[in-house]
């Protein structure tokens, strides 16, 4: 099965499939499994990070999946990203050397030559994060990731990539959904070039990460008009999940969910068999609530 979602360009080599599967909370044993699944589903594109301890099991799946499915690697779009460090963890930011040395231990454990995208996960390494990302500026001129971005980045940490006068991002993975639009910070990644990735794209699901220590930090208010999205897919005759990841194609996002189950895998794959009506996607904007759940990016010299 290869559902083949249309694919958006992050450069003048590198497009991205608009529907991809996020891993974040998959253990490196269930991941092998989880993976080959996904890409036996239709993805084709697998989302991982250095930070969810599970690129073994990744890489393990996707050449599970490539073997089954008669897959080349070059059929597969395979995004990891970069742990910065983060000093108010106690975790020294990575310099440069050594941000090249942890994209080179990812590709180790993904068992891969190369990634079609690294990103550095958060804004966290202070006056260390323009050294980053002049690492994956490298990382790009070799080939080894062929294409490079950032992810949780606000405005203030953008501008300080222009004003040191380095290439752009050509993607920022970000907390997008209804309640969380940021449109501020897309018009200035539009001006730049700069494609969005959604993740946490089913926040606003009733069933969200509801499971002990996956805390939601939903509030109140968020769980009182979680009834307008039931509703909406009840007309459309999709379910909940659906209904969310097409409004972020319709916006112009590549999305990331993530299911354990085979069926929801192949429904969030299906976003391309309806649309969303002009009235409702007006709707749906004034639902926006700021942030969102997964990040609070501050203060860039932080």
């Amino acid at each position: 099965m290869d559902i083949s979602p249309p694919r958006i360009a992050l450069n003048e080599t590198t497009a991205i499939p608009a529907v991809g599967f996020g891993t974040y909370l998959v253990s490196d044993d269930d991941a092998p499994e989880v993976i080959a699944t996904a890409i036996a589903n239709g993805y084709r594109h697998i989302d991982t990070a250095a930070g969810y301890h599970n690129e073994v099991g990744v890489g393990a799946g996707i050449r599970q999946a490539m073997a089954a499915q008669g897959l080349s690697r070059g059929d597969l779009f395979v995004t990891t990203k970069l742990w910065p460090g983060n000093p108010a963890w106690g975790d020294t930011p990575k310099g440069g050397p050594e941000t090249i040395s942890a994209f080179e231990e990812s590709l180790e454990k993904l068992g891969l030559s190369f990634v079609d995208l690294y990103l550095i996960h958060a804004p966290f390494g202070g006056d260390k994060r323009l050294d980053q990302w002049r690492a994956l500026l490298q990382l790009k001129e070799t080939g080894k990731a062929r294409a490079v971005g950032v992810s949780n980045f606000n405005i203030e940490h953008l501008e300080e990539i222009r004003l040191a006068g380095l290439p752009m991002p050509d993607a920022n993975q970000i907390e997008l959904h209804p309640w969380s639009q940021k449109p501020e910070l897309l018009t200035y990644m539009a001006a730049h070039g700069i494609a969005p990735i959604a993740y946490s794209s089913l926040v606003p699901l009733s069933t969200w990460r509801t499971e002990p220590g996956q805390d939601s930090a939903k509030t109140d208010g968020m769980r009182a008009d979680g009834g307008v999205f039931t509703a909406m897919a009840l007309r459309y005759g999709v379910s909940e999940a659906r209904l969310l990841l097409r409004w972020g194609i319709q916006s112009g996002f590549a999305v990331i969910p993530k299911s354990l189950n085979p069926e929801r895998m192949r429904q969030n794959l299906d976003l391309f068999s309806f649309s969303i009506t002009d009235a409702d996607m007006a709707q749906l904007s004034t639902m926006d609530r700021g942030d969102g759940v997964a990040w609070a990016i501050g203060d860039p010299s932080k």
